[in-house]
């Protein structure tokens, strides 16, 4: 792996999207060459543009306006739908609640989980379990995110296909018991920008969101066209941002991915920090394994490092609740 980089590369995922449904996608000249593309994505930043997805400009932009016209609204409308342990963590919760590594971020949000019937995990799942709290205002929010959900679940689904194969493996090693039944999360996120907070808020370290790795597979990342604050971390140390391009998606692995890989793949650590005046939107979803997956390195990629296992291996569910219980003030 290099020890410096300066960008990302940006990745055409249509190959995959068109040969979702063909068992033998991986001998596809087309697909061959965006699986090169990942591996090395991978391999060397954990970082990549995704474009040709699928998903609409129209539809990319429709969810972050809705999310701005949430945020917008007086902070007595947004705390209808709270967040709270009641509520399984899933709702709304304001600037600086929300916490990484012990220091708040400069940020609001709206936390949203995959649902589940109570009792469907017994005690793993109790703390999760809850509905997510939609806003009623604007009205067509709830029916526009499901829908945006849906889709990601589908695009991602699909450039992990082309992850399984560029690890040595069959296009469906991420399905049935690892993430057939994929335990999706999803952030709306509002970073106020410097202009906009008051005196009092202004934190002393300025991150939007602290530096951290994400937990899951894989992330997709909608963010404003016109604003650069997203930052992620090469291996010389350096910050380096990855400014938004218009109708793509900003993708990065995961923990899971990390683990399942046994570190030919590293989760990246990123952070964001908005010195734009402007209020910025971000809106991310989080592909990641079943909700009660035990994972443990495969074995195609423990031949590839030497036969050993490198991480112990680890219960998607326990590491989620983990974070979610330290992550709210």
């Amino acid at each position: 792996m290099p020890t410096d980089f300066t960008s990302f590369p940006v990745i055409d995922v249509g190959p995959l999207m068109e040969k979702r449904d063909d068992p033998k996608m991986g001998e596809d000249a087309s697909v061959i060459e965006v699986v090169k593309q990942l591996d090395q994505a991978c391999r060397e930043t954990g970082f990549f543009y995704a474009k040709g997805h699928g998903i609409s400009e129209s539809l990319l932009s429709e969810v972050k306006k809705v999310t701005r016209m949430f945020f917008q609204l007086p902070y007595e409308e947004k705390i209808k739908i709270k967040l709270t342990p009641d509520s399984g963590y899933k709702g709304y919760q304001r600037v600086g609640e929300n916490i990484t590594k012990g220091v708040p971020d400069m940020h609001e949000a709206i936390d949203c989980y995959r649902e589940f019937k109570p009792g469907t995990y017994g005690t793993l799942g109790k703390t999760m379990e809850g509905s997510n709290q939609w806003p009623l205002d604007p009205p067509n929010f709830k029916q526009l995110m499901e829908e945006y959900i849906n889709l990601c679940t589908d695009v991602s689904r699909n450039i992990m296909r082309g992850i399984a194969l560029a690890l040595g493996g069959s296009p469906y090693e991420f399905e049935g018991d690892r993430a057939g039944n994929s335990f999706w999360v999803t952030r709306l996120i509002g970073y106020p920008g410097i202009s906009s907070l008051k005196a009092s808020d202004v934190p002393e370290n300025d991150i939007g969101c602290g530096a951290h790795t994400d937990y899951g597979l894989l992330t997709l990342v909608n963010q404003d066209d016109d604003i650069t604050a997203l930052q992620v971390r090469n291996l010389s140390g350096e910050w380096i941002s990855a400014p938004p391009i218009a109708g793509s998606f900003v993708c990065n692995i995961g923990d899971m991915l990390k683990i399942y890989s046994n570190g030919l793949y590293e989760s990246t650590l990123h952070r964001v920090i908005n010195k734009s005046l402007k209020y910025r939107v971000c809106v991310a979803y989080f592909y990641e394994t079943n909700f009660d997956t035990a994972v443990e390195p495969l074995e195609i990629c423990k031949n590839r490092t030497g036969g050993e296992s490198k991480f112990k291996r680890a219960v998607y569910g326990e590491h989620l609740v983990s974070k979610v219980l330290t992550n709210f003030v």
